[in-house]
């Protein structure tokens, strides 16, 4: 394997994942129009000082064109910043709020399918030549003094304490119908920081700085001014990648798929500021499993590490879908055909390294970029026997 050989695999697949720029237009259009209704006179809680900000996928700059029919996921967060509190108002009175003011949108606006309550959200379904659907999840601030325990947490799970400070400021209480106390007034609500995980993401990838400096002279400004989702990051690619394996491995059976949160943070936690898209890769798929903890929380939220991601893991609930143990499959999995990928330097043999990422390309571009002079491929990687998607 040569380092060029490899590049050259990883640059055709991420072509091929990368989203339109329309549908990144798209988003942003639709995250300003948002909020510009809710802090319109038409929104009942403009007058609580609405913020409407990205979360998920497009924020951090990992999103992936989606199989088959699945639609663009956009993440959204409402955050009502005044004059709402635990005190005053139920989790239930917030997303009837918001819920409110969604369907007064919905209707503006002239969308058709039905606004959809999730556990945690609301759902917007939008079907034009993009189809995406928007979850937007309600939130307040949290209070200073559970904001100063989330601080004390990350500084004592290794985070630096400048940067424990920023992230535990952007903490807030979410609303969810499976509380207990839902419908009644109480401190207790979840704790959500998708704004500070982010910043915490962008930490791991300033690992690559210099790199990054690069990236955003080429647009003309300067690291801290260009949208992170826009750094171009080995990081960001490589979850692109990842993401794409795991949905195509578990297209058929997507309960029991690794979670996206899992994959993005024990890969920005991996990652050690390689520079190559290749070394990214590698570094990430060997380093990643020694970062799951053998006690609970086995994957820890970050910036709330007594949050597990992985809760669901030994959840009696989830016992039928195996998921640890899918997990670690798709791992060793990933690892096998990450190295017939980068191998693989005759067509035919690229052609499947391709398909196990769900990439097809026609044969007159594969032939274009393997090139007349290119090396034969070496024998390929021993692959674990059970494939998935056979």
């Amino acid at each position: 394997m040569t380092s060029s050989l490899s590049q050259r695999n990883l640059a055709l697949l991420l072509e091929e994942l990368e989203i339109p720029p329309s549908a990144y237009e798209r988003a942003d259009q639709r995250y300003q129009n948002l909020g510009e209704f809710f802090a319109s006179g038409r929104a009942s809680s403009s007058r609580y000082s609405p913020h409407i900000f990205p979360q998920g996928s497009f924020r951090l700059g990992t999103v992936i064109r989606p199989l088959g029919n699945d639609e663009y996921d956009l993440d959204v967060g409402c955050r009502l910043r005044e004059g709402v509190t635990k005190a005053t108002h139920t989790q239930e009175d917030l997303k009837r709020m918001v819920g409110n003011d969604l369907e007064t949108y919905r209707a503006d606006r002239r969308i058709l399918e039905p606004l959809e309550e999730k556990h945690r959200c609301w759902r917007l379904a939008y079907q034009d030549e993009l189809a995406f659907h928007m979850d937007v999840v309600p939130s307040i601030p949290e209070d200073s003094a559970r904001r100063q325990v989330l601080q004390e947490r990350m500084r004592n799970n290794g985070i630096d304490p400048a940067i424990a400070a920023r992230v535990a400021q952007h903490a807030g209480s979410i609303t969810d119908n499976r509380s207990a106390d839902y419908q009644q007034l109480n401190a207790a609500w979840k704790i959500s920081n998708s704004e500070g995980f982010a910043l915490w993401f962008e930490s791991r990838m300033r690992q690559a700085q210099t790199l990054l400096e690069r990236t955003a002279a080429k647009a003309g400004t300067t690291v801290d001014r260009l949208p992170s989702r826009r750094w171009n990051s080995p990081l960001q690619a490589a979850i692109r990648i990842l993401k794409r394996h795991r949905d195509v491995m578990y297209l058929q059976n997507s309960d029991a798929k690794p979670i996206s949160v899992i994959i993005t943070t024990l890969a920005a936690q991996a990652y050690q500021g390689e520079s190559e898209l290749d070394a990214t890769l590698a570094g990430i798929l060997n380093r990643m499993e020694s970062y799951v903890r053998p006690a609970v929380p086995r994957v820890p939220n970050p910036v709330n590490p007594v949050e597990d991601f992985a809760d669901k893991w030994a959840d009696p609930a989830y016992a039928h879908l195996a998921l640890e143990r899918n997990f670690r499959v798709w791992l060793a999995q990933a690892k096998a055909d990450f190295a017939s990928l980068e191998n693989a330097g005759a067509a035919p043999l690229l052609e499947r390294a391709l398909a196990r990422f769900g990439v097809s390309v026609s044969q007159d571009r594969l032939v274009k970029a393997v090139g007349a002079g290119a090396a034969p491929s070496p024998p390929a990687a021993v692959e674990p026997a059970a494939r998935p998607w056979a």
